[in-house]
């Protein structure tokens, strides 16, 4: 691999990172001084702005025939968002799920994903499916914004001092213009990063003997979403632990309808999958459990307590072994598969205990307060519409 390409690999997630900040704190400021309710803008424009950069990579890989890559970046951008991001993010604090949007958001992502493996296992992720992903994208953004003011007040309160451009937004056409040139900026920032980033793990992959799926999981799905570690990670640190959770989950329900839709549809015979058994079937399979286990752990207490943001950082490791593990086979992938498998079946069994306590009775220690609502038991009381 030259240091040219190397250059380009760095400059490209570098540019990338930038480019999705200056376009969300644009964005965000724009749609806020235009009279949109912050929890929308962080809903909407900040989760979707995080995934930027994964849409750009997309796009750039499919014109480049580099499908592959797509693939590998928006299974290893979730898995990495759900099992490495949210899970630190409990871990310096325990995580609230009082927002009605994102518990509902999580039938979403386990669905789509169940779609996007259904698809695959086609043979190919085809144009029009690519399409119908990304309808489902605007579904969902208009369901979002209509059901927006269904949110408990200690959830809207959180948005309205979280998100970019809070407060007293200035007004005036001077300002307008300026957030509308970020906006701009941001946008040329993510096609000049993506191209560059593309080019990179391209070269990448072909001089360490890598294949594309796994140097998209491993290497360009944690660049790219570095956007998602800033804002969940600070807001976690805040205190803003429902910004924390909304982030991660908006940011994978867009990976799977927009990125994923968007490079299908782009690509000129949608995204090949030559072995839908192989490789490729172990990531998509990955994103189906994870969202399944990340269900039932909102849904137990209506929170992410610390010791299962833990688990969801021990399931990242176990998950990029054996993504490194399993193009060369032997040993090291008959090791990882054992203890991998111990430790998953051990998180699935501890997630199904707590899911059947919760349905069998209120979370200890959680009295019901009053309106018929109930403590989370890890700051306060949450909305008690749990779904059961």
């Amino acid at each position: 691999m030259s240091v040219w390409s190397l250059v380009a690999l760095v400059g490209g997630l570098v540019v990338l990172v930038v480019g999705a900040e200056v376009l969300v704190r644009g964005a965000s400021r724009l749609a806020v001084g235009l009279g949109i309710s912050p929890l929308v803008v962080g809903l909407t424009v900040v989760a979707f702005g995080t995934s930027a950069p994964e849409v750009a990579v997309g796009v750039q890989a499919a014109l480049n025939d580099s499908t592959e890559l797509a693939l590998g970046n928006v299974a290893g951008s979730n898995m990495f968002n759900t099992l490495f991001i949210l899970g630190l993010s409990a871990l310096i604090v325990p995580l609230l799920v009082r927002q009605k949007l994102v518990r509902r958001e999580m039938f979403l992502v386990l669905g789509a994903s169940v779609l996007v493996l259904v698809f695959a296992l086609g043979g190919v992720i085809t144009r029009w499916q690519g399409a119908l992903l990304l309808a489902g994208a605007v579904a969902y953004t208009v369901w979002a914004v209509r059901t927006e003011r269904a949110e408990p007040p200690e959830v809207v309160a959180e948005y309205a001092e979280g998100v970019p451009g809070r407060g007293n937004v200035p007004t005036g056409a001077r300002h307008r213009v300026m957030e509308v040139a970020m906006v701009v900026v941001g946008l040329v920032g993510l096609v000049v990063g993506a191209r560059w980033l593309v080019a990179g793990a391209v070269d990448l992959a072909v001089s360490l003997g890598l294949s594309q799926l796994v140097v998209g999981v491993v290497i360009v799905a944690i660049g790219t979403s570095a956007p998602e570690v800033a804002t969940s990670v600070v807001a976690a640190v805040r205190g803003e632990r429902d910004i924390a959770v909304g982030n991660v989950v908006g940011s994978n329900l867009f990976n799977l309808l927009v990125v994923l839709g968007a490079t299908a549809a782009v690509a000129p015979s949608g995204i090949p999958v030559p072995d839908p058994a192989g490789p490729v079937l172990f990531q998509l399979v990955a994103l189906v459990g994870v969202a399944a286990i990340s269900l039932g752990i909102f849904y137990s207490h209506l929170a992410v307590r610390r010791w299962e943001g833990a688990a969801l950082f021990v399931l990242y490791g176990v998950y990029v072994a054996y993504s490194l593990a399993a193009p060369g086979g032997g040993g090291a992938l008959r090791t990882v598969q054992v203890a991998g498998g111990v430790i998953v079946g051990v998180v699935v069994v501890a997630v199904v205990v707590e899911v059947v306590r919760s349905w069998r009775s209120p979370v200890p220690g959680a009295p019901l307060v009053a309106g018929g609502e109930r403590s989370s038991g890890v700051g306060g009381p949450t909305d008690g519409s749990t779904g059961h």
